[in-house]
């Protein structure tokens, strides 16, 4: 659909370029997660690095590859929910609006702070788009109330449906076994 062409490179622009501009110059950034990571780092896995430079460069690779995947339409959903992943420690660290004691401050940080609040919605609805595909809850649902369906029309009811299914497996399996064993005996002689 048209819309989704051309609406998703424009979601998406904003985090490649903040990416590419955080690789050329990290040190603003660093800057600003250092106070959130001394608050946090102790509570992270050991997996997760800890140095300040390190995460805000791995945020600009990931900004820049998943705002890439979204552009273009490849894994969007995906590429939406990686984006929206970085997006909410980004704005805590980026723009505290709560510390700010100067009006002008304070309203330019909360500005900001409500734009990124706006951008993570438009991403939280790429992540949920299906294109007009059924989602896979729905599918699942559908699969279930199918074998459901299937189960009564071979058991000719619901009450003991297992044991009958059960019962129609053993027979496949048994009628199976039989065929290999005649297959096997009329090979051999």
């Amino acid at each position: 659909m048209l819309v989704r062409r051309l609406a998703r490179p424009m979601l998406a622009a904003m985090f490649i370029k903040g990416g590419v501009d955080t690789l050329l110059n990290p040190e603003p950034r660093v800057q600003k997660a250092t106070p959130l990571l001394e608050k946090v780092g102790p509570q992270l896995p050991d997996q997760v690095p800890s140095e300040p430079g390190q995460l805000v460069r791995i945020d600009a690779g990931v900004k820049i590859g998943a705002g890439t995947l979204l552009a273009i339409g490849k894994f969007p959903r995906l590429s939406s929910l990686a984006l929206a992943a970085t997006l909410v420690p980004t704005t805590v660290a980026g723009h505290p609006f709560w510390e700010k004691a100067d009006p002008a401050e304070k309203t330019a940080e909360q500005q900001q702070f409500l734009k990124n609040l706006g951008l993570l919605g438009g991403l939280i609805l790429a992540a949920v788009d299906t294109e007009g595909k059924p989602s896979l809850g729905w599918r699942g649902r559908r699969a279930a109330r199918k074998l459901a369906e299937r189960t009564n029309e071979l058991t000719g009811h619901s009450d003991d449906a297992g044991d009958k299914l059960r019962d129609a497996g053993d027979k496949v399996r048994k009628n199976v076994v039989d065929g290999v064993d005649v297959a096997i005996g009329s090979i051999a002689s």
